[in-house]
């Protein structure tokens, strides 16, 4: 793996636990799709530091259980903003 993708898939997991930030708010802090995203700290952080990994996953998947949450909240946001 090249050095660079090493890098950045550190970065983003620091980030991540850091922020407590979704894979969307990564991506655009990064510059990188959300794919891209997802694939570093979903495969590659695994292999690169294992218990960055593991930080990682438990945000991700407190992140996932709450998503209905949110998009309800950006629902409830734009109608209210629309009338």
């Amino acid at each position: 793996m090249k050095d660079y993708i090493e890098e950045r898939t550190l970065e983003i997991g620091k980030y991540i636990i850091k922020n407590k930030s979704t894979v969307r708010e990564a991506a655009k802090v990064f510059g990188v799709s959300k794919s891209t995203v997802h694939k570093d700290v979903t495969e590659r952080l695994e292999n690169i530091n294992p218990e960055l990994y593991k930080e990682v996953k438990e945000v991700l998947e407190k992140n996932k259980a709450e998503r209905h949450i949110r998009g309800g909240n950006a629902t409830k946001k734009k109608y209210k903003l629309g009338k």
